[in-house]
């Protein structure tokens, strides 16, 4: 599909504007285990895509802080020339009017180009908002709208071991650009974040290979940096009595602008890669609670098969540990709650030691804040995993419902 840009940004009202791309969550393109290259998934509909949309294999998360000055009006601006641009890429078009290359010569190009001749590779873009949009920390309401804040959008707590850097946490915006391409998921962010240019400002950013999660039935379960199979037993797409359970925000949780959206959790997570690569076979195994292969649990049985907590081994001792990453963060240590996680490796080069700076990006979304902390504050206190791991940032942002061709992403928060 040809990038040429068919959308202008300059002026232009979002009122109007379509893409013909409209409708829910599914995929234009058929796929095969994998989303394939030329997989399109329409940026309008009921819900945000990048959420239950298969993980793709490659990220590029961005965070933002409203630049000072910004006025209620050009923040709603930057949001319909954001939903504009978006909607633009998910459906494999330059942004603008002319494009990257057919506008006059003595301006700079709408688009930055680098995503020419590539194909979509199945992008989502999805936005959030997060708590300090609504009241700064000194308690300034920016933009009049403290009064539509989400009760259980406040600053995550500071779990025991948090290591966090300020400068790799939080932020007013959020959007999450993911693809089988990095190529593509970095045009997105870049451009967004030019469109950005005096009105919000990048806070910090993280590039992701490797998805950790499979959020598909259709998909192969990954490995992350330690060789073992992770998201094992994640809410899949496939399974929507869960996801509406676990994942959307319903109307009758409040605010209703959030209704249909869901709570995106990120979390920067540092493995101690050099530690746990001289650790023996037997102590990693016990640590997750899986075997490193197959990833089944140490009680028994294939990958998908339920962990048995109550079989004892030698000296009646637990197969799998009281500490074993794997019981910890099953449901049924957690009152029955679920995440739907959507996390990547990142490797960062490497510290002033030598040491790999490489780990997880963790991201899940969840019908509220609270099913992420009462299973984090679990493994917090009691995870064997901690030995090996330091959470190093830390964001929380409510993710609004999908967008109607016409409006533009958040809308009913303004309304």
């Amino acid at each position: 599909m040809s990038r040429r840009g068919l959308l202008g940004l300059a002026g232009a009202s979002v009122a109007g504007i379509g893409l013909g791309v409209a409708g829910d969550r599914t995929a234009l393109a058929a796929g095969s285990e994998e989303a394939s290259a030329s997989a399109v998934y329409p940026f309008y509909g009921s819900h945000q895509a990048g959420i239950v949309t298969p993980a793709q294999d490659r990220l590029h998360f961005a965070a933002f802080d409203v630049s000072a000055g910004t006025t209620r009006a050009q923040l709603i601006e930057l949001l319909q020339d954001w939903t504009v641009a978006a909607a633009a890429m998910a459906a494999g078009q330059d942004i603008g009017e002319y494009g990257a290359v057919n506008g006059p010569y003595d301006a700079p190009p709408e688009d930055t180009g680098e995503a020419q001749g590539l194909p979509t590779a199945g992008l989502t873009i999805t936005f959030g908002f997060g708590p300090t949009l609504f009241e700064t920390a000194d308690g300034v309401d920016r933009f009049g709208i403290i009064g539509r804040r989400p009760a259980d959008l406040t600053p995550l707590p500071h779990f025991p071991g948090d290591d966090l850097d300020d400068g790799r946490s939080d932020g007013d915006l959020c959007i999450q650009a993911c693809s089988n391409d990095p190529q593509v998921a970095v045009h997105a962010i870049r451009n967004l974040s030019r469109i950005a240019f005096g009105r919000a400002a990048l806070r910090w950013s993280q590039l992701g290979f490797g998805r950790t999660s499979s959020t598909s039935t259709t998909q192969s379960t990954p490995r992350n940096l330690f060789g073992f199979k992770d998201g094992t037993s994640n809410i899949k797409a496939e399974e929507p009595g869960v996801v509406t359970d676990q994942v959307w925000v319903a109307a009758a949780d409040g605010p209703a602008w959030l209704a249909g959206g869901s709570y995106l959790v990120a979390r920067r997570i540092r493995m101690t890669i050099e530690t746990w690569d001289r650790t023996i076979l037997r102590e990693q195994e016990a640590v997750f609670g899986r075997t490193k292969g197959a990833g089944a649990p140490l009680s028994g049985g294939t990958e998908f098969s339920e962990p048995d907590f109550t079989l004892a081994g030698r000296e009646d001792q637990p197969l799998i540990g009281a500490a074993a990453h794997v019981r910890l963060a099953h449901p049924s240590q957690n009152q029955g709650m679920k995440l739907l996680r959507r996390g990547y490796n990142f490797v960062d080069g490497n510290d002033d030691l030598g040491r790999l700076e490489a780990g997880l990006f963790f991201i899940s979304f969840q019908r509220s804040p609270a099913q992420f902390t009462a299973v984090q504050l679990n493994l917090a206190r009691h995870d064997a995993l901690n030995e090996y791991i330091r959470h190093v940032g830390s964001a929380l942002f409510a993710v609004p419902a999908g967008t109607a061709e016409g409006s533009y992403v958040g809308a009913p928060l303004f309304a």
